[in-house]
């Protein structure tokens, strides 16, 4: 455990950040498993939605861009061949 002040208040505030990051990182993944369960017209209302929570995790270093570009772009061909 951490001896210095500073040291218990970085363990305190990482410990907030990895709740706050485990929160939008599950609810992402929740959106993206309803996106893959809806039917075409619903997929492609709420792709635009789900593409956007999946940057903003990226944005802020919750996941890597290159992760976040795979996703997208998995579920892109997904949305576009359902008719």
């Amino acid at each position: 455990m951490a001896n210095h002040s500073a040291t218990k208040k970085d363990a305190r505030q990482a410990a907030k950040r990895r709740e706050h990051n485990k929160y939008y990182g599950k609810t992402t993944r929740n959106a993206i498993r309803d996106l893959k369960a809806s039917t075409g017209s619903e997929m492609k209302e709420q792709f635009p939605t789900v593409a956007g929570m999946i940057d903003k995790l990226a944005k802020r270093g919750i996941i890597h861009k290159n992760k976040a570009a795979n996703l997208k772009s998995k579920l892109a061909k997904k949305v576009n061949a359902t008719k």
